[in-house]
């Protein structure tokens, strides 16, 4: 942690330092921090799909900095740049688990408070041209519309859309090569990755904890590609397409689990035993768009999402060790996910106000997602799973890079699982410093 600080304060007293006249188009600094307030009218009881009318009534609150983030990037000048994001999550340390080879391979682990430091972002950039742009280090997988657009700026709802954060990492970053350019109309992007760790996938989360690794580096035994295209041609109207596919078994620590066995007798009636790997691919595909045109403002979503050999990885996951940092849960073969949010500035029907640049945005929202929307053969779905999400509120920007915002929610379910409304305050900042 002081390394980190040292790193920033080092960082403020060479910026301050320079002469900003000639640096200061190379030199970027700034970041995005969210600080949220939440009632939440249902029961925090861990095992309250597993009885829920004996936790019908119960109530709780919580505060929270979901996010605080540090932005650094220098332009060296001759198409070389670099950037970094350092990421306080829930203002924590994290932990860390490892393997202790002489003990008999157990899992140990440290956990110094809630929460987690990490760096979102590492980057070395070489640009050619606008259009042609080799990024290299830990970047972002743009998949889906929270991961290219994280800033809490950029989404109504005081977290994350759960639509996509549930069910899938975010913001998902990679250490990795990204091929990206952008012309008036389109931008593209494509990337070479290293793999999911199928060991962390669960029922409530698809795959989302199979990217973050728990360890002190991150397993590359399989490796995944994901591509990114948008399309600016409608004035104010921005659609994109994006996917991602990689194998997901064995790129854990102890890869010998993950085998598919079967047995049949030979030409002398003996039964042999067979076992083959398994690939565990992950295929995930999205459809997004944002329509931005003065004084309304919209964005959809879709996700659908594939998980190949779900049935051996589940049957291996649940016999993981307790100490280990699996879920140990079945997992789905298809999840599915769509969310649509509009809203509109309410500020425009004051056109002669003190203030022009400060908008207020009244909002409406409405999604679903299912984390196990389809099961293969022997699992059953657990029907909490499946949620609708429906909440409004507002968003007020002073500025454009400051937003309060006020949002009721709630998480509805089939019987006789109980709802879950939500009040959430919240607020935010994305911006530059330098």
């Amino acid at each position: 942690m002081k390394q980190i600080f040292s790193f920033f304060l080092i960082c403020g007293l060479w910026g301050a330092g320079m002469n900003i006249s000639a640096q200061s188009s190379r030199l970027r600094l700034g970041g995005y921090g969210e600080a949220v307030a939440q009632r939440m009218f249902y029961s925090d009881n861990v095992e309250r799909y597993k009885y829920p009318e004996s936790n019908r009534d119960a109530t709780h609150g919580r505060f929270d900095l979901p996010h605080v983030v540090f932005y650094l990037s220098y332009d060296f000048g001759q198409g070389w740049k670099i950037s970094t994001e350092v990421e306080f999550e829930h203002g924590g340390a994290g932990s860390t688990y490892e393997i202790e080879n002489d003990e008999t391979g157990e899992y140990e682990t440290e956990i110094e408070k809630g929460g987690e430091v990490a760096l979102e972002q590492f980057w070395i950039e070489k640009s050619f041209s606008p259009g042609l742009n080799l990024r290299m280090g830990h970047i972002i997988v743009p998949l889906g519309l929270t991961n290219q657009y994280h800033f809490p700026t950029e989404f109504f709802s005081v977290l994350r859309p759960e639509e996509e954060s549930a069910i899938l990492p975010c913001t998902w970053h990679e250490t990795g090569i990204s091929l990206w350019g952008q012309t008036a109309a389109w931008r593209y992007e494509a990337q070479f990755v290293s793999g999911l760790d199928a060991e962390r996938f669960s029922n409530a989360n698809w795959i989302q904890g199979g990217s973050a690794s728990p360890y002190e580096f991150t397993i590359a035994n399989k490796y995944a590609g994901a591509f990114r295209i948008d399309n600016y041609s409608v004035k104010g109207l921005r659609v994109g397409l994006s996917g991602y596919f990689g194998f997901s078994a064995r790129n854990s620590l102890k890869a010998d689990r993950y085998y598919y066995t079967y047995t049949e007798k030979n030409a002398k009636g003996e039964t042999i035993t067979h076992k083959e790997p398994i690939n565990g691919s992950v295929t995930i595909g999205a459809v997004d768009a944002v329509y931005d045109q003065h004084p309304v403002l919209a964005r959809a979503n879709l996700v659908y999402g594939h998980l190949g050999d779900s049935y051996t990885i589940s049957r291996v996951n649940k016999k993981l060790p307790s100490a280990s940092p699996s879920p140990r849960t079945d997992v789905a073969s298809d999840v599915l996910s769509w969310y649509v949010e509009a809203g509109y500035d309410l500020m425009s029907f004051f056109p002669d106000r003190r203030y022009k640049g400060d908008k207020l945005y009244v909002y409406g929202h409405y999604g679903f997602y299912d984390s196990m929307y389809k099961t293969a053969e022997g699992i059953d779905p657990k029907m909490w799973c499946e949620k609708r999400i429906i909440s409004a509120g507002l968003n007020y920007f002073p500025l454009k890079e400051v937003v309060i915002k006020a949002e009721y929610s709630f998480r509805q379910f089939k019987a006789p699982f109980n709802n879950e409304p939500t009040l959430s305050l919240g607020v935010a900042y994305s911006g530059l410093f330098l």
